[in-house]
This record gives structure tokens, C-alpha cells and sequence, in this order.
């Protein structure tokens, strides 16, 4: 059987795609080949500079790149809202990739502008509530994706329905975990609705195994833990895949036609290599803790989907 690799990406001219943390690892790489196929692609970065200067060494590694940068801060609802609302003028009513890829890993607590712990408010309520603002677009596009990265990690643990911000017992790596879980529940129950209103978009889930990226060494550097960051960064030195190779499960789910639904994808060993279907917990298929984490994040982040509601109403 063929490995899959970039080089079965389809023609992805006339797409219109958003890729969330795209200023660096995995979401560049994505966004650079999904422009490279011809995809026009939206850089939604938190740092403005990094961003910019992102989009700048893409349009340089594909000179005939149609890409752009707009600020996005995931641990900001306000932020997130604003970037939804100023989306008209991206392609019109289309979208037809969504790549909920930022996120943030195993930092020392602290809250998102909203209250939220970091974690799960910026890995899973962020994207929830880019995903239902967006929801129109994505409905009036034939084909449309939402593709969710997650992460093996999240196998580590289940979620806390009582304490889903981590209030009364805060563990960075179980609470990573957790987030990475809500990704998965996330994916799980947007399909099923999807599929109830009848509508043909495709929501699945990837993870980049263990991937070169700074996400390892973001929290260690936040307690100015040098010895610790050293170890992360020797660490990704020797068993980690390059960053190429960690974004090959989420345009694998974002592009290889007739994706499945509610699909998980990533590298076929679990850490490095073509993406195939990965292993992923029960808890993370049951409708009763999908459903029950779907209407926690309606209340948290104020944003109800609408299946139905036309493009022009947006």
C-alpha cells in the first residue's frame, strides 16, 4: 500500500482554506502546501509579527502563493469573534478548509482573557467557538472540511466534567490531555450533527505523533526552567519527526478525498511516519460525553450553532 505523502495532495486551486497558528510548525507547513497546491490560505496567528513574518517566508517558498495573515487569539473570545466577523471579505460566503491546528501545552496554570484555564480554553473552547462562528461559510461550501488537531497524548485522560477549568486540581500534563480529549469529543459530536442536518461537511481530527515544534519547550521556558528546556529541545533533536513530517496526518485528513467523518489520523507508529487511522480512547466515541462537553462549551464561550442558518445571514 502507498504511504501517503504531500505529493497526493489534490489540486486545491479555487479552495479557500484558514489554518489557526500558522505562524510556525505544523500549522506553516500546512499552510505552505496547501498554498502550494493552489489553495488560497489565511494565516490566522495570535503574534503579529510572527505572523507577518510567516506569511513573508511563505510567499517566498511559493512564489505564486495567494496567502494573507489576520490576527487571531484563541484565548480571547473577543479576539475570536472580531477574526470571524471581519471574514466576509476572505472568498466570499466559501470556506472550504477549516484547520483548527493552534494550541498551547502542559503550561503552568494561568487563565485565558475570558477565565477559562489556558489549556482547554485555547486548544478546545477557542476553536469551538471559531468553528460554530465560521459554520455558515463552511455549510454553503460544497466539500467543506473542519479538520481538529489533537494529540496521542490525549489518551492520558478523560475529562473532568465538574472541573473542566482545572479550578480544584490543576496537573499541566492531565490537563493538556483533557484539552487534546475535548478535541476529540469536539470532532465526534460536530460530525454527528453535521450528519443529522444532512449536510456533507466533513468534520475529522489528525495528530502530528511527536513532531519538532516550540510547543515543547513553551511551558518550561515560560519558568525560565533552562535545564528542563534543554532536555525538551535535545529531546526533539533526536526521537522527534520534522515538523514536514508531523503535518502530514492533518492535510491527509484535510485533503484525501473520501475522508470519513469522525475520522483520527496520524503517523502510522504512533510517533513518526505516513498518516493511517490511529488509536484513540473509548470515551472519546460515547455521544453521552460528546453531547455533555458540547453544551458546557455553548454556555462557556455564548456561541450556539446554527445547522441550518444561510451564508448571507452571517
Amino acid at each position: 500500500m502507498t504511504r501517503w505523502n504531500t505529493s497526493h495532495i489534490p489540486d486545491q486551486t479555487g479552495r479557500s482554506a484558514v489554518v489557526t497558528g500558522a505562524n510556525s510548525g505544523i500549522g506553516y507547513v500546512t499552510a505552505r502546501e496547501l498554498a502550494r497546491r493552489g489553495a488560497r490560505v489565511l494565516l490566522a496567528c495570535r503574534n503579529e509579527t510572527r505572523g507577518i513574518a510567516a506569511l513573508d517566508r511563505l510567499r517566498t517558498e511559493v512564489p505564486t502563493a495567494e496567502a494573507e495573515f489576520r490576527p487571531l487569539d484563541l484565548a480571547d473570545l473577543s479576539s475570536v469573534r472580531d477574526f470571524a466577523a471581519t471574514l466576509d471579505d476572505f472568498d466570499g460566503d466559501r470556506l472550504d478548509l477549516l484547520i483548527n491546528n493552534a494550541g498551547v501545552m502542559a503550561l503552568p496554570y494561568r487563565t485565558t482573557a475570558d477565565g477559562f484555564e489556558m489549556q482547554f480554553g485555547t486548544n478546545h473552547l477557542g476553536h469551538f467557538a471559531l468553528t460554530g462562528l465560521l459554520l455558515p461559510k463552511l455549510l454553503a461550501t460544497p466539500g467543506a472540511r473542519v479538520v481538529t488537531v489533537s494529540s496521542m497524548l490525549h489518551a492520558l485522560a478523560d475529562l473532568d466534567y465538574s472541573d473542566l477549568n482545572s479550578e480544584h486540581s490543576y496537573r499541566r500534563w492531565i490537563a493538556y490531555a483533557r484539552s487534546k480529549s475535548a478535541n476529540l469529543l469536539f470532532v465526534h459530536e460536530l460530525a454527528r450533527r453535521l450528519a443529522a442536518a444532512g449536510s456533507q461537511v466533513v468534520a475529522a481530527a489528525a495528530h502530528p505523533g511527536y513532531a519538532s515544534t516550540n510547543l515543547q519547550t513553551a511551558g518550561v521556558r515560560m519558568e525560565g526552567r533552562t535545564a528542563a528546556e534543554r532536555m525538551a529541545e535535545a529531546a526533539n533533536r533526536v526521537l522527534a519527526q520534522s515538523p514536514d513530517g508531523g503535518a502530514l496526518g492533518t492535510l491527509c485528513a484535510a485533503t484525501a478525498p473520501h475522508m470519513r467523518p469522525d475520522s483520527f489520523v496520524g503517523p502510522r507508529s504512533g510517533l513518526r511516519g505516513a498518516p493511517a487511522p490511529s488509536f484513540r480512547a473509548p470515551w472519546t466515541r460515547k455521544d453521552a460525553n460528546s453531547e455533555r462537553l458540547w453544551a458546557a462549551s455553548e454556555q462557556l464561550t455564548g456561541v450556539r450553532y446554527d445547522f441550518s442558518r444561510p451564508a448571507a445571514a452571517f
